[in-house]
């Protein structure tokens, strides 16, 4: 793993930039984030979203009903069962989401320089003139001026299938606009985003509430997206709520900055949350164009140092329609990996594109590559040096593991965990094999059953980049004194073998605790 990595500070044979990859058992460090729909979810699908790369499946509960996404999930573990690869569980709440309601479902010719009126009465039919939507709070929020964009999951203002209006006057509760692109828009619901504006609805909304409690527990979901993540206090609310919906108090909280609000209050808000997904769809409306690069550079670098993942959206737009993403896109996603991104999260591009499968493969071979020039010495510098000393104990364990693979050439960091915590902070030095996350089941109680844990941590650590997790016999305490852990370390080294990632000869990195000590030691394989 090491003979290939490159920096793009040293001079670059350009002839060696054509020679072929070598495939791998990973197809790369950085995780992708698939949103399941109508084009992806069939077993046969999913089998090949799996092996192509996707590690977390998002549910979106903005369109379709629990039921529907059920039937999703089912055939998502069929997949699971037949690909052995594992797979976590995203849901995705509406928030304060803003909808236009086209319940005929025909198209919706807008023309340039017309009117349509934007009207709470959901009893309506959507028209050219006429856009129902489903806030009565609109035209108490906005002025004569400001900016409203609407489409279909994709709104840029510069394709045919978004359209971009300019608030001309308010009329009670209807919001007179002005139409600035000429658009198609098809489909049933049509996302609404009014510009820099405050709208007064709670993040999370009852409806979420409902859809959590019944299909979130059912389902026991390994991540909570919150949609619309405005204050530190959302995210406070929202694990308050789950800590009350059984084994939900396990569930992560991964916070959507997709607005000035959000983005004002960003240090808060990742001191509360476990991760951020920067939604750049909406993002990119509030923001300058020439602002965005600078938010995802501050923004990465802010989860980075703070040791929580981070996931990038709408990377590969153009390719729900196409088979290949365009040169803009393809280095938009390296860059999000040279930037810090732990996760790629595909939305429209696998929910509702002709090119599911190959969109997640094409990701994961940019992802790979840019990996292969990332500076990992001057990353690992730089955090050791925002840590500072004294080292808590972990970190001075996690950072010394990394350290010392890298400077054997180790092909694998081998970590035993029961939290999670140890395999997470060696992550976050990025090393530049992959880490192998044992994570040790732990028998717990409520007074009624006993039960074990550990599904959920292994499951978590697949939207970490470059963590890749396998669940340990139960019978193997993650602290020994004995010699129980040669044979769990027996079982990953196997593993490890069998994926290709260890090789004879191969020297191994192995973190684990020994009674109440933290041990680092290196392996040389033999034949």
């Amino acid at each position: 793993m090491q003979s290939s990595h490159l920096l793009l500070e040293e001079p670059i044979r350009m002839v060696s930039i054509l020679e072929p990859s070598k495939a791998s058992f990973f197809p790369a460090m950085t995780k992708i984030v698939g949103t399941l729909g109508p084009r992806s979810r069939s077993v046969e699908v999913l089998s090949g979203c799996l092996k192509a790369g996707m590690s977390v499946a998002r549910f979106d509960f903005s369109w379709h009903d629990p039921e529907y996404h059920q039937e999703t999930l089912e055939n998502l573990k069929a997949a699971v069962k037949l690909t052995k690869k594992l797979c976590a569980v995203m849901l995705d709440t509406v928030g304060p989401e803003l909808q236009v309601v086209n319940k005929s479902e025909k198209a919706i010719s807008l023309e340039a320089d017309a009117t349509v009126i934007l009207t709470p009465d959901e009893g309506q039919e959507a028209s050219s003139n006429l856009l129902p939507i489903n806030f009565d709070g609109l035209s108490k929020a906005v002025k004569k001026g400001d900016t409203i964009f609407i489409g279909q999951y994709l709104f840029t203002g510069s394709e045919t299938t978004s359209v971009w209006l300019e608030v001309s006057e308010v009329q009670g509760n209807d919001v007179v606009c002005v139409i600035k692109n000429t658009a198609t828009l098809t489909g049933a619901l049509f996302t609404l985003h009014a510009s820099q504006i405050r709208i007064e609805l709670p993040t999370l909304s009852d409806k979420d509430k409902e859809v959590i409690s019944s299909w979130g527990v059912k389902n026991k979901i390994d991540f909570l997206s919150l949609s619309y993540t405005r204050h530190a206090e959302d995210v406070r609310h929202a694990r308050e709520f789950l800590s009350k919906q059984g084994d939900l108090y396990q569930t992560q909280i991964f916070a959507k900055i997709e607005n000035i609000e959000g983005l004002n209050h960003f240090d808060e808000i990742l001191q509360e949350a476990d991760g951020i997904i920067l939604s750049r769809g909406n993002l990119g409306i509030d923001l300058p164009p020439e602002k965005v690069f600078l938010f995802q550079k501050a923004a990465l670098y802010k989860c980075n140092v703070a040791g929580k993942p981070a996931v990038v959206t709408r990377v590969v737009d153009s390719m729900t329609d196409n088979l290949r993403p365009t040169r803009a896109e393809a280095t938009d996603v390296a860059n999000a990996v040279l930037d810090g991104s732990d996760a790629i999260l595909l939305g429209a591009e696998t929910l509702r594109g002709l090119y599911p499968v190959e969109t997640i493969s094409t990701v994961g071979k940019i992802c790979a590559e840019a990996e292969k020039v990332f500076n990992q010495d001057l990353y690992f510098k730089k955090t050791v040096k925002y840590v500072g000393e004294p080292m808590t104990h972990l970190e001075s364990i996690a950072s010394s593991a990394v350290r010392a693979a890298i400077k054997v050439k180790a092909s694998v960091i081998i970590c035993f965990t029961s939290s999670g915590r140890a395999a997470r902070l060696i992550a976050k030095y990025r090393p530049t094999m992959p880490v192998l996350s044992v994570v040790i089941p732990r028998l717990k109680t409520n007074q009624l059953k006993w039960s074990f844990s550990g599904a959920f941590e292994a499951r978590q650590s697949l939207i970490v980049r470059g963590l890749f997790p396998m669940l340990a016999d139960p019978r193997h305490p993650a602290e020994s004194t004995s010699a129980t852990n040669e044979s769990v370390l027996k079982v990953a080294l196997d593993y490890g073998k069998a994926s290709g990632v260890v090789k004879p000869h191969d020297r191994v990195v192995v973190c684990q605790k020994v009674g109440d000590a933290s041990v680092v030691k290196i392996i040389e394989l033999e034949d």
